[in-house]
């Protein structure tokens, strides 16, 4: 576990939540408006990388025969090995550098991400003086909001006070015309997040 061996000595962490090709650029869940968030998503990485604070990437990856995919009418995503589980370009250049991690996931929750012999718990228990927490990502309505309750959950029964930031401008979801109106599921699940006690805020651009 030598990658987390020092986390205690961050005060923030950034969390990039399935930036990955299968959900922006290609394949049957790609949905290219969430392209717009990733200028504000860089800002941020690099507003961290300066402060020496840690960054996490989280990115979905299933085998062909992951249950979740039936909870989306069977569609096949993001499947391990392939381009569609890899980070987007825009991003790669940050993955695997220092003060990073990368998790996989294989469910629509971050909170039992992982990789290798460590997961997503056993980095937050380490990050013992951790003061913010800050995500981005998509999709808003779905693994954003399924690993951001779950988290300040798991906090609470710690007893850990931790600011957890939401930036609106640097997270979307997706549309399907008739069926997934952006708008409507992005509304309901801020709705639910404030009223947890998440921070909304914008970075202004």
């Amino acid at each position: 576990m030598n990658e987390i061996e020092n986390l205690k000595f961050y005060k923030k962490v950034l969390i990039a939540v399935d930036m990955v090709n299968g959900f922006v650029r290609e394949g049957s869940l790609a949905d290219r408006h969430i392209e717009g968030t990733i200028e504000n998503q860089i800002e941020l990485i690099k507003r961290f990388k300066n402060e020496r604070e840690l960054i996490i990437f989280i990115k979905d990856s299933h085998t062909k025969d992951s249950v979740e995919h039936d909870r989306f009418k069977g569609v096949l995503h993001c499947i391990k090995g392939t381009k569609e589980a890899e980070l987007i370009d825009e991003l790669k250049p940050y993955e695997n550098t220092e003060n990073t991690l990368s998790l996989e996931k294989n469910s629509t929750s971050y909170v039992w991400a992982s990789k290798g012999e460590y997961s997503f718990i056993d980095i937050l228990d380490g990050l013992e003086n951790i003061e913010e927490i800050t995500v981005v990502g998509c999709c808003t309505d779905i693994c954003i909001i399924n690993g951001v309750l779950p988290m300040m959950n798991y906090l609470d029964e710690k007893n850990r006070r931790v600011n957890v930031i939401l930036y609106e401008d640097a997270i979307d979801t997706f549309e399907i015309p008739n069926v997934h109106d952006r708008k409507k599921y992005e509304d309901a699940a801020y709705l639910l997040l404030k009223g947890q006690g998440a921070k909304v805020k914008r970075l202004g651009k």
